[in-house]
């Protein structure tokens, strides 16, 4: 086998290769042998069927086989050889003008780009921090009395207010006609508590036991569901119950019924604090893993191979056509979604992966097995079982290489703001856990 290697226009390359036809032949020929022992044919017994009807019925087919596993070997061991670092799979066209008794091909493809990484001292960073608050722990305390409150039946003559339940009748109508989802008898909704529109709630704000009101409601443009989204409808709602809301009192019992161990309000806290702190520190990691992946980006030169591209644009979109068939709507899996709608994203994926892999290679900054412990064992400190959920994620590879790329960006992370200039920035907790 001869080889020759061709730059074309950038990372554009071209291998021309060549195989003997008496190799492709043999190979053939035993293929079909192998195939003969085993056949199945109507009118023959197994692995009696003679040799030319077994090549007349799956000669083609093996033929097509044996060619596409020799010309992927003889590339793979070409690229080998001329040690290229090849980005997808390669187009390849047979070649006319070969030689008696040799076939030829042109193998086009891409190889992954030098990434050329500038200095990245004094390079501007803003590092983000934040703290967890007695306020935050008041707040998440409210939140786990709202989810263990009770309801107790109001007066007759009393009104509905926030935090109230309500139990309703309603009926919706847009231009006169009854639409799906318009309707509902014995409904029940918490006021307050963002269920219904605002327009609703209001509207069932004030009513008492056994009133009725008609009242316009405007579904926004962006509403979930498409047929009434941007239209005005007009409802009519009939109260049927209400409810009063009583919360747990911040007291051992509580603190016994949410599993904290000494079954004290001090000991409740302190697991607030425990759990929101961890929650606070994966999400700063989060932010600023990606200011600083944002900084390494805008300091590195490569040219993008477009199979990469490619390969993520497909895989960006089957993730949207696989959201889309999540969300119920018909024929997902053939809804027409252009690729313009994702290369930008695409684009910087592969730009990020390809620097990233760069900045590992050149300063050692893989994932450690120490690291990559330290993190499971992090991430199984809030369950109950940590030594169970430490065993769920060591039985999986799929899961241990999640855990292990996110390890190298901790360390990519690290190794950019111990070089570049660091502007430290205090977020509050609301506005971090994105809270109103």
């Amino acid at each position: 086998m001869s080889v020759s290697v061709e730059t074309l226009e950038k990372l554009e390359r071209k291998i021309t290769l060549t195989l003997p036809v008496n190799i492709i032949q043999s190979e053939v020929q035993s293929r079909l042998k192998r195939l003969a022992r085993t056949v199945k044919m109507d009118g023959f017994r197994p692995g009696k069927v003679p040799m030319n009807v077994v090549a007349q019925r799956y000669g083609y087919s093996v033929h097509y086989e044996v060619m596409n596993d020799k010309v992927g070997e003889a590339f793979s061991s070409a690229a080998n050889e001329a040690r290229l670092r090849v980005a997808g799979p390669p187009r390849i066209t047979e070649k006319e003008g070969a030689p008696e008794g040799e076939l030829a091909f042109d193998a086009f493809f891409e190889v992954f780009p030098e990434v050329k990484l500038s200095d990245l001292t004094g390079v501007p960073v803003e590092r983000l921090s934040s703290d967890v608050s007695e306020a935050a722990i008041d707040k998440t305390m409210d939140i786990l009395r709202k989810q263990r409150r009770t309801f107790a039946q109001r007066a007759q003559d009393a009104a509905a207010q926030t935090g109230d339940r309500a139990t309703v009748d309603f009926e919706g109508k847009i231009e006169g006609e009854p639409f799906d989802g318009g309707k509902a008898q014995d409904f029940q909704f918490v006021l307050g508590d963002g269920q219904m529109l605002k327009e609703f709630e209001a509207a069932t704000t004030g009513m008492k036991v056994g009133e009725n009101k008609t009242f316009q409601l405007a579904f926004p443009a962006d509403y979930q569901g498409k047929d009434v989204a941007g239209k005005t409808a007009d409802f009519m709602v009939t109260l049927k119950k209400l409810e009063v809301a009583h919360l747990p009192e911040v007291d051992a019992t509580l603190a016994k019924s949410l599993g904290i161990a000494d079954a004290s309000v001090d000991g409740l806290r302190a697991d607030i604090r425990k759990n929101l702190e961890r929650e606070v520190k994966f999400r700063l990691l989060s932010r600023n893993k990606q200011a600083a992946l944002e900084a390494l980006v805008t300091r590195a030169e490569l040219d993008l191979p477009n199979a990469s591209v490619k390969a993520e644009l497909e895989r960006l979109i089957e993730s949207a056509r696989a959201d889309l068939k999540q969300r119920g709507v018909k024929d997902a899996d053939k809804a027409p979604i252009p690729e313009d709608m994702f290369r930008a994203q695409a684009e910087r994926r592969v730009r990020l992966g390809l620097v990233v892999a760069e900045l590992v290679r050149s300063n050692s900054l893989h994932a450690r097995p120490e690291q990559i412990r330290s993190h499971i064992d992090e991430l199984s400190s809030s369950y109950e079982k940590p030594t169970e959920v430490v065993r769920w994620y060591y039985a999986d590879n799929k899961r241990m290489a999640e855990v292990e790329a996110i390890v190298i960006e901790n360390n990519v992370t690290e190794h950019v703001f111990a070089r570049a200039n660091i502007t430290a920035k205090a977020v509050d907790f609301d506005e971090l856990m994105g809270q109103n």
